[in-house]
């Protein structure tokens, strides 16, 4: 009987780090959103983008990863930049 990674643990640690990475990509959002009122300017993709990072603890490729190496593919890199992974 050997060691393993506890998945449950993991899926736990990998939703922190999505949480940690978009936070400052929220703030950066919110900045954008304001000037974009400001100036009348459309908000759609800003919201869009917002939502995004907003779903991606709830991803279900995390639930459904089966080892270590799946879920670190689960990172999102096109919503939350590079992966702390590599």
């Amino acid at each position: 009987m050997g060691f393993g990674i506890n998945m449950a643990k993991a899926r736990e640690i990998h939703k922190t780090n999505i949480r940690e990475a978009r936070t400052s990509k929220l703030a950066e959002l919110d900045i954008e959103f304001q000037k974009a009122q400001e100036t009348s300017t459309d908000t759609t993709a800003i919201v869009a983008k917002k939502q995004a990072l907003r779903d991606a603890t709830a991803d279900s490729a995390i639930e459904s990863a089966t080892d270590e190496a799946g879920l670190k593919t689960q990172w999102n890199t096109s919503i939350l930049g590079t992966s702390p992974y590599n």
